[in-house]
């Protein structure tokens, strides 16, 4: 695995490979990575010649009481972990790489609506962050597939949505959930949780499940709704949403919409710690 630091040192390798026309693959990563991380190096040696990771954790997208300064960086296990699972490319810029004026005084990128309900409503301005960054890392890379884990959904969205819109020549694929063994969803944060939250964290899943059972046998979307935040309280965890959505853009479901058009998506807290997930209705 060859490592760069800078954009220039990133362009030089590339460029070679660009001309003997090898697929470049694309997995961005904030770092502190996990088994799920590993899974998307997988997907994108499916659909390239060459698999660049990048390990960058962005300052615009967190919000002033986030957790940006704890946010756990450990870019030496990171690297010999993508080193043992396939990576060709690490790409380790700094701020100034990708925030050459500063990140207050960078140039930004926003989706419009998308951003403005669920997550985005609970913390405005971190999807332009994430948009603007992942815009600078695709001009970097300049890849032709890139793969985001399905666990972020919205941002998974916002991201095809901004590709499609400013016309990158980019296949965006949406890789499958990696969970624990009690259905908890893969995430860096997880490591925030002692081992009882941890446990208690895996009711997330099991009320995604009842919900997703319950649109399909055609109960009302309100009362599953409703009902799956009890059911989080109950389990000792704070929910910020549990909704069912339109799997497309976010928008509540029409009456016409089908299971397969629909997905079921939660946050919740537990201690300090906030936690997402989310499972497409029609998968049963």
């Amino acid at each position: 695995m060859r490592t760069c630091i800078c954009a220039a040192d990133l362009r030089a390798l590339l460029a070679p490979m660009r001309r003997e026309g090898r697929r470049i693959g694309f997995v961005p990563t904030m770092g502190n990575l996990h088994a799920g991380h590993y899974s998307l190096l997988a997907i994108a040696r499916e659909h390239a010649d060459v698999v660049v990771a990048s390990v960058f954790v962005n300052p615009t997208q967190f919000g002033p009481n986030e957790d940006f300064a704890r946010y756990p960086r450990t870019p030496d296990a990171d690297a010999a972990g993508l080193a043992a699972h396939g990576c060709d490319v690490l790409f380790l810029p700094g701020v100034e790489d990708l925030y050459p004026f500063g990140a207050a005084r960078s140039v930004k990128v926003g989706v419009p609506e998308l951003p403005d309900v669920l997550e985005g409503a609970i913390r405005p301005g971190h999807f332009d962050g994430v948009a603007t960054v992942v815009a600078k890392l695709f001009n970097l890379v300049q890849p032709q597939a890139a793969v985001f884990g399905r666990k972020d959904y919205q941002q998974l969205l916002v991201i095809r949505r901004m590709v499609r819109d400013l016309g990158y020549p980019i296949d965006v694929v949406g890789a499958p959930i990696v969970r624990e063994a009690n259905g908890l969803a893969m995430s860096s944060r997880n490591q925030y949780l002692d081992a009882g939250q941890r446990e208690r964290a895996g009711a997330i899943h099991a009320v995604l499940q009842r919900m997703c059972a319950a649109v399909r046998a055609g109960r009302v979307v309100a009362e599953v709704e409703r009902d799956a935040s009890a059911d989080l309280e109950r389990s000792g965890l704070a929910p910020d949403y549990t909704v069912v959505r339109r799997a497309d853009d976010l928008a509540e479901p029409l009456p016409a919409d089908r299971p397969d058009d629909l997905v079921a998506l939660v946050a919740a807290r537990l201690g300090t710690t906030r936690l997402i997930d989310n499972q497409a209705v029609g998968a049963a």
